[in-house]
């Protein structure tokens, strides 16, 4: 994986984590709320975002081996 990708990840893990000690002092419907609106896309979103940066950095790689 690259740099990119890799830190993407861990920033979301990062944020994960910092969330789940969140959830222990912040839960009530409100706290359920915010995590479905915008928690749980922005984990999808960066899952995503990661593997679309992968295809990204193969396609360039690829374009520059057939252009070097």
């Amino acid at each position: 994986m690259t740099g990119s990708a890799n830190r993407l990840l861990a920033l979301t893990k990062e944020l994960r984590a910092d969330w789940a000690q969140t959830r222990q002092y912040w839960s009530d419907a409100k706290s359920a709320e915010f995590e479905q609106r915008f928690l749980t896309h922005l984990f999808a979103a960066a899952h995503q975002a990661a593997n679309d940066i992968e295809t990204l950095e193969r396609i360039l790689k690829k374009v520059r081996d057939d252009c070097g």
